[in-house]
């Protein structure tokens, strides 16, 4: 895990000297053959490449990873003098609270079965938030929970 950005994650490829890392916008890097850069139509025929070597449909080849369901990006605005501040507050809140967090890029909480994430902008007075949990039902829970708590700690600094 690494932070958001193209030169966070090729550097951490090629540190970890990784086959492939990739984040949830779609960009897949490549650290084999391709010297860590992300590319689709190198992305296309690495897949034409796994499916010509291998006798199962792709749909056959998915069916062994997990499903999960992942918000869309929301971006929350937040003033840029203010939002580190902001994630702070509620990394120290959820810690208080007994929740697991990641401070890689901001503040990931960690669930059983989920996880939400806010992070400082690089490039605008906002927030990025993203969600991912097991089901629907628990991805809104999740949400719901971490949104509640920006919208409290953006009033607290405003």
């Amino acid at each position: 895990m690494t932070r958001v950005g193209h030169s966070y994650i090729h550097e951490t490829l090629l540190r970890e000297n990784a086959p492939l890392a990739g984040e949830i916008s779609g960009h897949y890097y490549f650290g084999r053959d391709y010297y860590g850069f992300d590319d689709g139509i190198f992305a296309a025929l690495k897949l034409v490449e796994i499916l010509s070597k291998s006798d199962k449909k792709f749909s056959e080849l998915l069916e062994r990873f997990p499903k999960y369901y992942t918000s869309p990006e929301i971006r929350v605005a937040c003033a840029d003098d203010k939002k580190f501040s902001v994630v702070d507050f509620l990394r120290a809140k959820f810690e208080r609270e007994g929740l697991k967090t990641i401070t890689i890029d901001g503040v990931r909480v960690e669930f059983e079965d989920g996880w939400g994430l806010v992070r400082a902008s690089n490039t605008e007075p906002a927030l990025v938030l993203r969600f991912e949990a097991v089901n629907r039902d628990r991805l809104n829970d999740i949400k719901q929970k971490i949104m509640d708590e920006v919208k409290k700690a953006i009033e607290k600094f405003s």
